[in-house]
């Protein structure tokens, strides 16, 4: 039976779990710790997308060995290139990520077991119909994405990273997920292979309400993502005089469809339909589907704060429970067999090694 942690705040509930605990403990922190709890993470920092030894492209090999054999797991960010509105650049989800996992790299780094980051493999992204024909969007065909992600994951496990934390910032949940899983019917490899929504991941944490200072619910490039981009980006990637608040043309009534991190349970998840609701091009030409005008960069800490905190847990369990270099049993999580795995198994490039690309494919 599942036991539950009230807030007494409407749609906050928090699960009697490690995880439920640990939003439990940030929803519940002072400002002041929030503050310490970032200050750990040294967030907000400068990019690092060019910081020799931040990225697993940026470091010489000799290091990203060295690191993979404290700390194997690998995150590798995803998100797109599109318009998010006239106030934001449209690398926003990109730089929103990266900036995340940026900081679990500084905290993990500081007790001697860096996790590894990939450079983002998905600049460009999917994207819902809806975004069809908006100026600054790239729209990559579904085929695309997935294809990409599956190589990328392919690639980085035959490096001996065969954990894996996708971190995605974009509305394209369904193609990672279908890449994920073709990945796993394709070459059925042991590991620990996890996609994250991250916004969704602590959703809590965009319920408006007077604990979170939120006054709109989380949607494209409106309060909430504006708020972020505030807080976590350089100044000058957000020109506030710039925003326009608009707002989307939906031709049925509310309580069907929810927006964009589920907070309400409602019965469909906003990419489960089109058709009932007007096309961004149509309804919210300037890319911003609500008010960012409504921005602050201090509602943007406590979501911050969880997630970096949420992260760090996913990364302790897994560790635990996986040290690095080994990986789940392999007869139990694939149909391969662990005489035929040990060869691929071995250190990248070590006697008796062999490249995942030697090994026949299973399934369909």
């Amino acid at each position: 039976m599942t036991n539950w942690i009230t807030t007494g705040v409407l749609n906050v509930i928090f699960e009697d779990s490690d995880v439920g605990r640990l939003k439990k403990e940030v929803w519940d922190a002072s400002e002041d710790e929030i503050d310490r709890i970032l200050a750990e993470y040294e967030i907000p920092a400068p990019s690092e997308m060019v910081k020799p030894g931040s990225y697993i492209q940026t470091t010489p090999r000799a290091q990203v060995v060295e690191n993979r054999h404290k700390n194997d797991i690998v995150i590798i960010p995803v998100a797109s290139t599109e318009r998010h509105g006239n106030q934001s650049c449209s690398g926003h989800d990109i730089f929103q990520v990266t900036q995340i996992i940026e900081g679990v790299r500084r905290f993990t780094g500081k007790q001697g077991r860096p996790v590894n980051l990939a450079l983002p493999p998905l600049n460009y992204g999917g994207h819902p119909y809806h975004h069809i024909g908006m100026p600054g969007t790239v729209i990559l065909p579904e085929m695309v994405v997935r294809e990409t992600l599956i190589n990328v994951m392919l690639g980085l496990w035959n490096d001996g990273f065969r954990k894996q934390l996708i971190i995605n910032n974009h509305g394209q949940l369904w193609m990672l997920e279908s890449a994920l899983h073709e990945f796993m019917y394709r070459y059925q490899l042991p590991g620990i292979f996890q996609i994250f929504d991250w916004h969704r991941c602590v959703r809590e944490f965009f319920v408006p309400c007077e604990k979170t200072g939120w006054e709109t619910d989380f949607i494209h490039s409106a309060e909430a993502e504006t708020s972020l981009g505030l807080f976590l980006f350089p100044e000058g990637m957000i020109d506030m005089e710039h925003a326009v608040d608009e707002q989307g043309k939906s031709y049925l009534p509310a309580g069907h469809f929810d927006t964009s991190v589920d907070p309400y349970g409602r019965p469909h998840r906003w990419s489960e339909g089109e058709g009932h609701i007007a096309i961004e091009l149509a309804a919210t030409p300037n890319g911003a589907v609500g008010k960012p005008s409504l921005a602050d960069p201090k509602k943007a800490k406590r979501p911050i704060a969880a997630i970096l905190r949420y992260l760090t847990l996913t990364v302790d369990q897994i560790l635990e429970t996986f040290p690095p270099g080994t990986v789940p049993p392999v007869e139990e999580v694939t149909l391969r067999t662990k005489e035929e795995m040990k060869p691929y198994l071995k250190e990248p490039g070590s006697s008796g090694w062999k490249p995942v690309y030697a090994l026949p494919r299973r399934g369909f």
